[in-house]
């Protein structure tokens, strides 16, 4: 008989599929089994992506499912815990992003599962840079009484700490000199007006001291009795706002130390000469358009004299007189003898204010041998200088100059200040501090000297189609001509044919301790900034101190002077912490002559341009060396010096402020405060810490 129930177990036992449904004593079935894999470890991670700050944090979680352990291991780009440069992430799932933007930004955050390490999940993650604190300053630009005082207010954006410290001119809480400012920002005047008579009020954020915002203030003498000239007025009148004077050289006749004549708008055709002084006591005369409106004195119909240099305001031997808010315009003539100006200010005197004023349209049309200004200042006699003189806030353009200058000081001039002008679309030199021309009386005393040429800005200045100059790419933006002892900086510079030069154009002669720092200057139509004298036969430049500047993509017209340009007879000279960023000419130092064998000490600066360091071309004592290294090797010059990208915010527009991984930052030489100025080209302490960058922005 045989044993079912011995069967079913047998069967049973070797696994089978499926029973056969048998008898197994009494009736017995056997039933259908199936038998299945394990369900498989899996694992989600949320969130699947994100963007984090650099220095900021990102918590992540992972969900473990068909296991009972649901512990995981968290990775970056692949490392147990992650790295410096690409972020940490903590056993439990704490992501905290890198100092700086790595690149890639993107990086992957992955959980493995310790059940099934196969099994893991990953998010993606950019890092990006943090929203930068910005501030605003209001007002931007001020004129205040001496004594009195203006409320200022910043605004902090992207940060929470709101606060700022107030300066003036560079200076925490400002002096009894330039002003002082409390810690609300309320600005008080100093008692007598400073020199120059312009200050800068910055307010820096307390959230990041790299962070400020500057106002230009212009600090001025009230003077004590107002008069008024419009063009409906009468010279029999008294002179009043109701009753006011025809003319503005009828009101220059008339005034006294102190007074103030409003000009109303309208147009007056007359050359005005002012015969009168103010007075440190009783306050300068001050002509001035009346408040929101323009008076424009037009030369149309005018012809300006043969004998000497005219303009539409002409100030000779005089002190403490103001013009300001004036259109100045239409004056030209077609004689090589005459010389038409804007304003025309010679002999000597002190404490001369030209503040905003728009010059226009002063030419000359016999421009092979003639001559024509802006505002020229020409210090004729000696010892006596014009002392004091402030070139302010004006804006000169559409000149046709011939042999001469937009904006100049020539001769014994001392003292001065050129500052926040806009020059621009002139035929020859923007602003010029000129010397050793014969316009003093004594050689000794014929050079401007102790001077400040800063915050203008000046393009579009070529003597291309200027027969005066050669029709050749030689005007300057700014040139200082045999000038000493001048400060150029914080200026901007772009599309002149020279951008700024230090010589002299007279045998024996030098342009002498000039700093030229903090300047930006770009697409210059033949270099970005040269020294030493054009020619064997001309001067040089001695003592020219080149620090901090930014100089991108000059010579565009491929002239071959490239960026920096040494020439004759330089000497002493210095050429340190600055960003040069070539054409894809590749020509960053043109010291095309051995007439000195040492002309300048070149050290602390950033190359670069689209060549790589092997292509670059530097023509250094006449023998040129192609690539960074060979130059390096062969000259000792620029042995701390890089070829490296600068990193600049955009080429295109350009914003040639460097990005915070630039490698400019922190890589300069301190050369003290003295050297490189306390305030960068944005008006950014040039000083923070005991690091300076290299190029004219500081982070």
């Amino acid at each position: 008989m045989v044993d079912l129930l011995a069967i079913c177990i047998f069967l049973a036992g070797v696994g089978a599929g499926v029973l056969q449904t048998v008898g197994c004593g009494g009736g017995l079935s056997v039933a259908p089994v199936t038998i299945t894999a394990p369900t498989p470890v899996s694992i989600t991670i949320s969130p699947s992506s994100a963007a984090v700050g650099t220095g900021g944090t990102q918590p992540f979680t992972a969900a473990v499912q068909n296991t009972s352990n649901t512990a995981v291991n968290w990775q970056v780009n692949g490392v147990a815990g992650g790295s410096a440069p690409t972020g940490t992430i903590s056993s439990t799932g704490l992501y905290a992003a890198p100092a700086a933007v790595p690149s890639p930004a993107t990086v992957t955050v992955t959980a493995v599962s310790q059940a099934d390490p196969t099994k893991l999940a990953s998010a993606q993650v950019t890092i990006t840079a943090p929203t930068p604190v910005s501030i605003t300053i209001s007002p931007t630009s001020a004129t205040v009484n001496v004594g009195d005082t203006k409320q200022f207010a910043a605004t902090v954006q992207n940060s929470s700490n709101t606060a700022v410290t107030w300066q003036v001119n560079g200076v925490t809480g400002g002096s009894t000199t330039t002003g002082t400012i409390s810690n609300s920002g309320l600005y008080a005047a100093p008692a007598t007006v400073p020199r120059p008579a312009t200050v800068t009020v910055t307010a820096v954020s307390q959230a990041d001291a790299t962070k400020s915002a500057s106002a230009q203030v212009a600090v001025v003498l009230i003077s004590t009795e107002a008069l008024y000239v419009a063009t409906t007025g009468s010279d029999s009148n008294p002179g009043t706002i109701s009753a006011p004077w025809k003319t503005i050289q009828h009101a220059a006749n008339t005034v006294q130390a102190g007074d103030t004549v409003y000009v109303r708008g309208g147009v007056y055709s007359e050359s005005v000469n002012i015969g009168v002084s103010g007075s440190a006591g009783a306050g300068p005369v001050t002509f001035q358009s009346y408040p929101g409106e323009t008076a424009i004195v037009d030369g149309t119909g005018l012809t300006p004299s043969t004998s000497d240099t005219e303009g539409l305001f002409n100030i000779a031997s005089q002190s403490y007189v103001t013009i300001q808010g004036f259109e100045i315009r239409n004056y030209q003539t077609s004689s090589a003898s005459a010389i038409p100006a804007g304003i025309w200010i010679s002999g000597s005197g002190s404490n001369i204010q030209i503040l905003n004023n728009l010059v226009h349209n002063i030419t000359t049309t016999s421009e092979k041998n003639g001559n024509a200004f802006g505002i020229a200042v020409y210090g004729t006699e000696a010892p006596a200088s014009l002392d004091r003189v402030t070139l302010n806030g004006n804006q000169v353009y559409s000149l046709k100059t011939g042999n001469s200058e937009s904006m100049t000081v020539d001769g014994n001039v001392t003292n001065f200040a050129i500052t926040n002008n806009t020059i621009h679309d002139n035929d020859n030199i923007g602003i010029d501090a000129i010397g050793f021309e014969g316009v003093s009386s004594s050689p000794t005393y014929d050079f401007a000297r102790n001077g400040v040429i800063s915050g203008n800005t000046v393009y579009n200045i070529t003597a291309i189609n200027n027969p005066g100059e050669g029709n050749q790419y030689d005007a300057d933006g700014i040139y200082v001509d045999g000038g000493s002892q001048i400060i150029v900086e914080r200026n901007l510079l772009h599309d002149n044919d020279l951008n700024i030069e230090a010589a002299s154009e007279h045998s024996g002669r030098v342009a002498s301790f000039i700093t030229i720092r903090n300047n930006v200057v770009y697409h210059g139509n033949s270099v970005g900034i040269s020294i030493g004298g054009y020619a064997s036969n001309v001067g040089g430049s001695d003592h020219i101190t080149i620090v901090n500047n930014t100089l991108f993509q000059n010579d565009t017209k491929n002239t071959g002077s490239g960026e920096l340009q040494v020439q004759y007879y330089a000497t002493n000279n210095v050429f340190k912490n600055n960003i040069v960023y070539a054409t894809s000419q590749g020509l960053f130092i043109n010291n095309y002559t051995n007439s000195e064998p040492s002309p300048v000490d070149v050290d602390y600066n950033l190359y670069f341009s689209s060549l790589n360091s092997a292509s670059g071309d530097f023509l250094w004592n006449g023998t040129d060396h192609t690539g960074f290294a060979s130059y390096q090797s062969a000259t000792g010059e620029d042995s701390h010096s890089q070829y490296v990208d600068p990193l600049f915010l955009s080429l295109t527009t350009p914003n040639l402020q460097v990005q915070p991984a630039s490698p400019a930052v922190n890589k300069g030489i301190n050369l003290g405060s003295a050297i490189e100025g306390v305030l960068d080209f944005a008006g950014n302490p040039r000083l923070p810490g005991s690091t300076v960058d290299i190029g004219a922005y500081q982070q």
